[in-house]
């Protein structure tokens, strides 16, 4: 019997991984988590969840097509770089790299992202608040593909 993995590349099967967290995101018990539900939640285009994670004062309401827009795309893979909390277990960063196809073109979104706690229904609840992007880079045709194949891009995805 084949369990699906979870796309956000933890190699467990995503009925133990992110679908918990996408159940009910109060499941995140750190940012960590928290980021991983969000970007598998892209690859299977849970839009709802990716919205109601971010923190109330992002208004992202405002932005759900465009959110519902990088759904669209081909995520390939999840590099998780670092990640830690502070403050006493109310902020917390993950630096990561997704690496995905838009448009034909491989992309790596390079991002440092903050999140803190917000209480919800009484229970405090890690939500995504903003982040910043050491670097956006767009994988050349010799560079190794986003896939993670080990071939170049030209070979591969292109």
């Amino acid at each position: 019997m084949q369990t699906d993995l979870c796309p956000c590349c933890s190699n467990k099967p995503y009925a133990e991984c992110c679908a918990p967290v996408h159940q009910h995101p109060a499941n995140a018990a750190h940012p960590e988590q928290l980021m991983r539900a969000r970007y598998s939640a892209h690859p299977k285009g849970l839009v709802d969840f990716i919205v109601a994670t971010y923190h109330r004062e992002c208004g992202a309401e405002a932005f759900r097509d465009d959110i519902a827009m990088m759904t669209d795309h081909q995520w390939q893979s999840l590099e998780v770089l670092d990640s830690e909390v502070l403050n006493h277990g109310e902020l917390g960063f993950v630096t990561f790299k997704a690496h995905f196809i838009a448009d034909g073109e491989p992309q790596c979104l390079h991002e440092r992202s903050r999140f803190i706690q917000e209480t919800i229904n009484g229970q405090p609840q890690w939500r995504y608040i903003d982040g910043v992007f050491p670097g956006h880079v767009k994988a050349g045709r010799n560079d190794p593909c986003p896939c993670g194949s080990g071939r170049k891009f030209k070979k591969c995805c292109c």
